[in-house]
């Protein structure tokens, strides 16, 4: 059930190992989020649902730490980021 690193992390070169090291983070955080959120759904139980939702947003904000750091150190990555959303702006709008 648990994810694997799509990458062989000591195969990465030295320089872009944390911006991988990141990326893998930032997987088992919406591996985590899509694990809890199905199981809220199939419980019937609403104090285990409220703590596996809480426990979801909690990852959300994980995410969020991780992907913060990701651009600080892949200016690659942030430009195309922003890219990706001005053609969803521009294509829903």
């Amino acid at each position: 059930m648990l994810s694997k690193i799509p990458i062989d992390l000591a195969k990465i070169k030295k320089a872009d190992l944390d911006k991988e090291i990141l990326r893998a983070a930032i997987i088992a955080e919406f591996d985590a989020i899509n694990l809890y959120e199905q199981m809220a759904a199939l419980t019937e139980n609403k104090h285990l649902k409220t703590i596996l939702l809480d426990i979801a947003k909690e990852e959300k904000t994980h995410v969020g730490e991780f992907q913060a750091l990701l651009l600080i150190n892949d200016k690659q990555q942030e430009n195309e980021l922003a890219e990706g959303k001005k053609e969803v702006e521009e294509l829903t709008s």
